[in-house]
């Protein structure tokens, strides 16, 4: 089965509609993929996803190269199979952790080499043994081995780390090419770009244009996740936009707010993941129709209503505010779970809901709403 990409429905302002096509099914975009780092999104089950509403799902090469190792992934039939998802899936390549674990990693012109963040063994990771390892991971989408600038980095850094993003790119293309038909799937996998350039206008423009060049199956905007001021990551994001094909699936890495799906739906982008509805909920935040809401807060402790009252899922069917603050409040992991649970099924319900503005014409006044509903003071 072919990978491709159709818009159904645009905007006068960028915002699309549109469908990708995987080997593994059919993705409704704009979509939010749930972060499984480690083959798991935390505290869910594939059942969990499926009911939700997911349509493809995030994991990272690093961590599953770790463990349980790649070839173990192979042996199940790929990680669709090895987890039970049997969905569309994504491995980020863990250009990612040259950041976060920039302590534990030593970057050259020729790859990476980590200290295991487990056991401090040391692993070397290069453009092609990437490539290598998405193969034997069977993902539907692979992203490239890549190197995020730091924010504020001296321009010589960001300018390095995207002279290394593009040439591990092209030699990341070639390994595609080199070990077409080799996937632990036996079926085609896509690689998409990753434009860099950190906050610098002209060097994202130069990023986006070299990738476009290439002529790749989609495209990402990444290195706009790691703390700076939203306008200015808004302002590097759009810039990167305006110089990518309008027929690619376009893909904001790490980026998660609901402000920030609203705000890159509006500006045209097709693919979101972040942390952030599984980490937060750990942390007793919820995401609502409502606004965020923070279940520590004593107000909620005699409150027996919904969580959302505009929600269906079985968090908000089933329990209350105060017991869900009660299972906060104890440490027991059912209110992580509960809590995740509620806030993956508002991010899908979201993108969910534009999208269907965006195929009514409506998308304007949904945007709005959103918007106005999460820039009022609330928990």
């Amino acid at each position: 089965m072919s990978f491709g990409f159709e818009t159904l429905a645009r905007t006068p302002g960028g915002a699309r509609a549109g469908r990708l096509r995987t080997p593994h099914g059919d993705v409704p975009t704009p979509i939010f993929m749930p972060v499984g780092t480690r083959a798991t999104v935390k505290a869910l089950s594939v059942s969990d996803l499926r009911r939700a509403g997911a349509g493809i799902v995030l994991a990272n090469t690093y961590h599953l190269y770790l463990r349980p190792g790649v070839d173990v992934v192979r042996e199940a039939g790929g990680l669709a199979a090895f987890s039970g998802w049997g969905g569309p899936t994504l491995t980020d390549s863990g250009g990612f952790q040259i950041v976060s674990l920039a302590r534990l990693c030593e970057l050259d012109e020729t790859g990476v080499t980590f200290r295991s963040h487990l056991d401090g063994s040391r692993h070397r990771f290069t453009p092609e043994s990437v490539v290598r390892f998405q193969r034997e991971l069977g993902a539907d989408v692979m992203m490239p081995l890549d190197v995020p600038p730091v924010p504020g980095a001296p321009a010589d850094e960001t300018a390095r780390a995207n002279r290394l993003t593009l040439a591990w790119l092209r030699r990341s293309i070639e390994e595609r090419d080199r070990t077409e038909g080799t996937s632990s799937t036996g079926r085609r996998q896509a690689l998409f770009g990753i434009a860099q350039g950190g906050f610098d206008p002209a060097a994202r423009r130069e990023a986006a244009t070299a990738l476009v060049e290439l002529d790749l199956d989609g495209y990402a905007a990444g290195g706009l996740s790691l703390g700076e001021d939203k306008g200015k990551t808004r302002e590097a994001l759009q810039v990167t936009l305006d110089h990518l094909p309008a027929d690619r699936p376009r893909y904001l890495m790490g980026m998660g707010t609901p402000e920030d799906l609203v705000d890159g739906i509006a500006r045209g982008v097709d693919l979101f993941d972040c942390v952030l509805p599984t980490r937060n909920a750990r942390n007793a935040q919820a995401f609502t129709s409502g606004g965020p809401v923070n279940l520590r807060l004593e107000r909620h402790a005699r409150d027996f209503g919904p969580l959302d009252s505009e929600c269906r899922c079985e968090t908000c069917t089933e329990y209350t505010r105060s017991y869900l603050r009660h299972l906060v409040k104890t440490g027991e992991m059912l209110g992580g779970r509960l809590l995740s649970l509620h806030n993956v099924h508002y991010y899908l319900n979201l993108v969910r809901t534009v999208r269907e503005a965006i195929l009514e014409g409506e998308f304007e006044s949904a945007r709005a709403r959103i918007l106005g509903r999460y820039g009022e003071e609330n928990d």
